[in-house]
């Protein structure tokens, strides 16, 4: 992969670290998520990694949105929905992957950013992290997927309000949505997500994985989706090894197949 300017990656363990840092408020520009996607292509690709976090080098920026220029610049209709469908797609890549990744939100979490923080599957936030989609300020909407991951998570009648008043809420209030799902101290946000994915380290990468995919599945698949996956996980040898270690009353040793 060639060197990343705005996108830095690194590997401990089996957890990947994403940074973003691209000042001076980590906008979502078409260079950003290029940088972006090279990385997540890395991540999903590397075996070694069960885990991934993604954070910004700004303390009082998670990323604030989209960058304003290049969506100033768009013209047409078709200009306007190769913008959304790029950003959208890049998104995907962490909504789909077969390894949980989790956000660390410190503070400005606006539009594009709050899509990219929604995207992930766990967000840990701090104090003073805050999180909207004010797009309709500029008389525009959310694009990069934000309207139907906003409702999934807040419910259809919250997410409509936030997104037609443009309104911004400050982390308990995306605490208690399921914006958040940790609310933590300023300055404890990483060495937070360090922990919560160490802990899911431990875990056997086929269970994550069918996990990840069974809670993607639409309404009228998803029951049947997560039959199938759990016959499938029946095979494995982490699940002969997991039941064999809770009845010898030990610690399992799983080896991810």
């Amino acid at each position: 992969m060639p060197p990343l300017k705005t996108v830095a990656l690194k590997k401990q363990e089996q957890t990947a670290i994403l940074t973003l840092d691209h000042p001076p408020a980590n906008a979502l520009s078409r260079a950003v998520l290029d940088e972006l996607e090279q990385a997540l292509d890395d991540v999903r690709e590397d075996p070694t990694v069960k885990v991934a976090i993604l954070r910004s080098r700004k303390p009082r920026f998670f990323a604030a949105g989209a960058d304003i220029k290049e969506i100033a610049a768009i013209g047409t209709s078709g200009e306007g929905r190769e913008y959304a469908a790029r950003g959208k797609a890049v998104l995907d890549k962490i909504e789909t992957a077969v390894k949980p990744f989790l956000a660390v939100v410190e503070g400005v979490c606006l539009g594009g950013g709050c899509e990219l923080a929604m995207a992930c599957h766990i967000r840990i936030a701090d104090t003073g992290a805050a999180f909207g989609l004010p797009e309709i300020n500029l008389g525009i909407m959310p694009g990069f997927g934000g309207t139907q991951r906003l409702a999934r998570i807040a419910g259809s009648a919250k997410a409509l309000e936030m997104m037609l008043t443009g309104e911004t809420i400050d982390a308990q209030q995306a605490l208690a949505l399921g914006l958040a799902n940790h609310i933590v101290k300023q300055g404890a946000a990483y060495d937070t997500a360090l922990k919560l994915a160490k802990w899911i380290q431990g875990k056997s990468a086929p269970a994550i994985a069918a996990i990840l995919a069974a809670t993607r599945a639409p309404n009228g698949e998803a029951f049947d989706r997560e039959t199938r996956l759990f016959g499938e996980l029946c095979e494995t040898e982490d699940k002969h090894e997991g039941l064999s270690a809770f009845l010898e009353k030990r610690p399992p040793r799983f080896r991810d197949r």
